[in-house]
């Protein structure tokens, strides 16, 4: 059933019990249905996602179990696993003496850290972890209060019936002189930023194209980025012109879909992140250790006038809601420059209808989109200057109240679901 629920192109179920699959392949003709062993699988082909729905508890070797899945995994792969938190065994147990609860053998009664060194045993990395089912009787109105509001509380969640686990195949490093760059830079009356951006970015992978997406300046920005083009015939240069689209957003995506690198970088016009930097996302991405990565302006001391006091308060208070919603650490929501494969922003973009256009900054667009999909996040700590022309584009109060709303949206298709 659960199988079936997920509408996939391809499903293939395993169980150890031939009654269990006959029952199945009848009920369900368009999805394959093998007799087999969690521990010893017969299947040769990689999957997008393996689910163990309530499996763990009953395997005689849980390694094993996970070497095997990892067979059939590639890089992208996202193995999901839910099963029963152990401090609920001796209520689960009583039911059962009850007769509130159906007789189920001896089974594995796992701690979370245990999980996770199971799966890095075997080749995994966890990316988050999620919890589910504090009142697993239906009482109206009650339960529906207990599983959607009270299981997202931090430390109420620790004790939910059900525990789960997202994780990936360990990463493998990619060369970083096989990739290809896109530097996407957004820019609304940055004349005076432009030579600079050229100048001080630096060349990475095989080859780094620049992509300025002018957003209708009254400055002069867009001669000044033709200038700019003719007098470096050296470097890939493109000037998109936003036309009758607004904000960073619309820009940032319009140059996601003319950028031709496997990479896909932001860099704010303004260059209060210095470009010099950028070659340390590309590295967080081409080793592996993120899938998503993330600037944060809040590590390192700033100069004075990079970022007002208020501007630092909504900052932190966005950091920690985001981390609460996303189940992933972030530590600056809004630091403009981001850094993700192409294909990973394809699937993002494709998967867009599940929150709408909702996002004129484009930052919780990718984010949102990215934690989705189960991206692993990393941010990456950079040195925040303050601008050397121009003033910023962003209203405090207007934009920060914007930010709450879009904030309380994704707690509701995130959370509380």
């Amino acid at each position: 059933d659960l199988l079936h629920a997920l509408s996939p192109a391809r499903g293939v179920g395993v169980d150890i019990s031939e009654a269990m699959v006959e029952i199945a392949r009848s009920k369900y003709p368009s999805l394959e249905f093998l007799d087999g062993d969690a521990e010893d699988l017969s299947l040769s082909e990689k999957f997008d996602y393996v689910i163990l729905s309530d499996v763990v508890g009953y395997l005689e070797d849980i390694q094993r179990a996970f070497e095997e899945i990892r067979k059939v995994s590639h890089p992208r792969t996202r193995v999901i696993i839910n099963y029963y938190n152990y401090f609920w065994e001796p209520v689960l147990r009583a039911g059962e003496h009850l007769g509130m609860k159906r007789p189920q053998p001896d089974q594995n009664w796992l701690a979370p850290d245990d999980i996770q060194n199971l799966m890095s045993l075997a080749g995994f990395q966890t990316i988050r972890k999620g919890y589910g089912l504090l009142l697993p009787v239906r009482i109206p109105l009650l339960s529906d209060f207990f599983n959607r509001i009270l299981v997202n509380i931090p430390l109420l969640r620790k004790l939910a019936l059900v525990h789960l686990v997202v994780a990936r195949p360990a990463p493998v490093p990619v060369p970083v002189e096989t990739l290809s760059c896109s530097v996407i830079i957004p820019a609304r009356n940055e004349r005076g930023n432009i030579e600079g951006a050229v100048a001080r970015t630096p060349r990475m992978g095989k080859h780094t194209e620049l992509i300025f997406v002018e957003g209708n300046s009254s400055d002069g920005t867009a001669e000044e980025i033709e200038r700019v083009i003719a007098a470096n015939p050296g470097h890939d240069i493109t000037l998109l012109r936003q036309g009758d689209g607004v904000g960073k957003g619309d820009a940032v995506r319009k140059g996601f879909a003319a950028a031709k690198g496997d990479l896909l970088m932001i860099l704010d016009a303004d260059l209060t992140m210095p470009p010099e930097e950028l070659p340390k996302f590309l590295h967080a991405l081409a080793s592996g250790r993120g899938e998503f990565i993330n600037g944060s302006r809040l590590v390192y001391p700033m100069e004075k006038q990079a970022m007002r006091f208020l501007n630092v308060l909504g900052n932190k208070f966005f950091s920690v809601a985001f981390t609460y919603l996303l189940d992933q650490r972030f530590k600056d929501t809004l630091c403009g420059t981001k850094v993700l494969f192409r294909q990973d922003y394809e699937r993002i973009a494709a998967g867009r209808s599940y929150f709408g256009e909702f996002d004129p900054f484009g930052d919780f667009d990718l984010i949102f989109g990215a934690a989705k999909l189960d991206l692993k996040i990393v941010e990456v700590p950079i040195r925040y200057r303050e601008r050397t022309y121009g003033s910023t584009q962003i209203s405090r109060f207007r934009h920060g109240w914007l930010l709450l709303k879009m904030s309380a949206f994704a707690l509701r298709r995130i959370k509380f679901v």
